[in-house]
């Protein structure tokens, strides 16, 4: 059952929505914007949007935490 499970499927499975997700968010970091469709762009918000404002901190560990969401070296920085 899917009680209390939020989010979009977006036909895809959940490696590769996932792939998908971290892939849109560091393009977003890195162009400062990304063309996409509305459905993508609102499960990348939900996605990215708690990622800022840990990185907004400046702490190793959260650094960290948001290293294991997006795996470029150069966006996490830029974060």
């Amino acid at each position: 059952m899917r009680h209390l499970r939020s989010g979009r499927k977006l036909k895809r499975t959940a490696s590769h929505r996932k792939a998908l997700l971290e892939s849109l968010a560091t393009g977003l970091i890195m162009n400062k914007q990304v063309k996409t469709t509305l459905a993508k762009a609102k499960e990348t918000r939900t996605f990215i949007e708690p990622l800022i404002t840990k990185a907004k901190t400046g702490s190793i560990a959260a650094r960290r935490l948001v290293s294991r969401f997006i795996k470029n070296k150069e966006a996490v920085k830029i974060l």
